[in-house]
C-alpha cells in the first residue's frame, strides 16, 4: 500500500541535513529510514506508471516505509530524469522510465539535461513484453501489407507514446519499408492515444496490449501485427512483423522499463533495492500484472540491466540514426 507522508513522519525521522551527513556505509546501514519517492517520467495510466506503483508498493510493504509515486512527464522523460540526477543519492529518490530517456534520447536530442550513462545508478529492469500496432476498427484491412496500401494515397497518422519511441520507430521504418509519408503524431501517454484512434482521430498506433485492451475489447480497434519473432499469447491469431516479410531490425527491439537511482547512491542500498524488485517481480500482485500485459518475466536485476543498455542499446541507437530523424 503507497502512504503519504504525514507530519508525524517528519518528526520521527528527524533532521534530513544529518543524514545526508553521514558516510556512505552508515546510509546504507541505516536505510531506509524515511520515505521513498519514485519519479515516473511518464502519465499516470501507462506500464511504467503501473510498473513504479506496484513494484513500490512492494517495497513500502517490504521497508515499512511510506513509497509515492510522482508522475513527472514530458520530453520524452529528461523532465523525469533531470530531477532524479539533481536528487541526493541517498536512496529515497527513483526513477521508472523506460528506453527512450534511457537510450533513444541520445540520438534525438542534440542536448539532454542529463547524461544517461553517468548520472544514475541502474537499479533493475523490466521487460515490457509485446507492442502491438492496432488501427482503426473502419479501416478495411486485416494486415501490414494492406494497412501500407490503404494508406498509400491519404493523409494518415499513426500515434505514439513519446518521440523515439518503439511505437515512432515502427512509424517510420513502416514508411520506408513501403516507401510512405505517415505522420508520427507523439502523445504524453498511451490513454489518450488509444481513445484517438477508437474515434478515428489517428488511424494507428503502437503501445502496450493492456493500455490498449479496452477499445480492443469494445472492438473500437483491430491489431494488424506484433514485434519480435514470437507471437503473443494474449493475441495467438496477429502474426509477427517478422511473419508478415518486415524483417528489420526495428521490428525485433525489445521494449523495457527500467528503475534506477542518481549516480552514488551507495552501492549497498542500490543492492538492497535491486533485491527487492527482483523479490516483487515473483509475488502474485506483479504476476498478475505481468499477465494482463502478457509479460513472460518479472523483474531483472542490475546487472541484467547494465547488460541489456551495453548489447541491445547499442542496436536501436543504429535503428533511429538510419531512420534519419533529426535531432531537435
Amino acid at each position: 500500500m503507497i502512504l503519504r507522508t504525514t507530519r508525524r513522519d517528519l518528526l520521527r525521522y528527524g533532521s534530513l541535513s544529518a543524514l545526508a551527513a553521514l558516510p556512505a556505509p552508515a546510509i546504507a546501514q541505516a536505510w531506509p529510514s524515511r520515505p521513498i519517492k519514485i519519479v515516473c517520467t511518464y502519465p499516470a495510466g501507462g506500464l511504467t506508471d503501473i510498473f513504479a506503483r506496484a513494484y513500490g508498493e512492494y517495497v513500502a510493504e517490504k521497508t515499512g516505509q511510506p513509497v509515492i509515486v510522482e508522475n513527472k512527464a514530458g520530453a520524452a522523460g529528461a523532465i523525469g530524469a533531470e530531477i532524479v540526477k539533481q536528487s541526493p543519492p541517498d536512496g529515497y529518490t527513483l526513477m521508472f522510465t523506460n528506453s527512450t530517456t534511457m537510450v533513444q534520447n541520445k540520438a534525438l536530442f542534440k542536448k539532454l539535461p542529463y547524461d544517461p550513462d553517468r548520472d544514475f545508478a541502474l537499479v533493475a529492469w523490466f521487460n515490457t513484453g509485446h507492442l502491438p500496432t492496432m488501427v482503426n476498427k473502419d479501416i478495411p484491412v486485416k494486415n501490414v501489407a494492406e494497412f501500407a496500401a490503404w494508406a498509400r494515397d491519404r493523409k494518415v497518422s499513426l500515434a505514439t507514446y513519446g518521440i523515439g519511441s518503439f511505437a515512432h520507430i515502427v512509424t517510420e521504418t513502416l514508411n520506408r519499408h513501403y516507401g510512405l509519408r505517415m505522420e508520427a503524431v507523439h502523445y504524453r501517454g498511451e490513454a489518450l492515444m488509444w481513445q484517438d484512434v477508437a474515434s478515428g482521430a489517428a488511424q494507428g498506433a503502437t503501445g502496450s496490449y493492456a493500455s490498449g485492451a479496452s477499445v480492443l475489447q469494445a472492438s473500437s480497434v483491430k491489431p494488424i501485427a506484433v514485434p519480435t519473432m514470437v507471437r503473443m499469447k494474449k493475441l495467438p491469431d496477429v502474426p509477427t512483423f517478422y511473419e508478415q516479410g518486415l524483417t528489420e531490425k526495428a521490428f525485433q527491439i525489445r521494449g523495457w522499463v527500467g528503475c534506477a537511482a542518481p549516480a552514488g547512491t551507495p552501492p549497498e542500498v542500490v543492492r538492497k533495492l535491486s533485491a527487492l524488485m527482483v523479490e516483487a517481480g515473483k509475488t502474485d500482485r506483479v504476476q498478475k500484472v505481468n499477465d494482463t500485459f502478457a509479460i513472460d518475466e518479472g523483474a531483472r536485476d542490475a546487472a541484467y540491466f547494465r547488460q541489456v543498455l551495453d548489447e541491445e542499446g547499442p542496436v536501436s541507437l543504429e535503428v533511429i540514426r538510419s531512420l534519419g530523424i533529426e535531432p531537435q
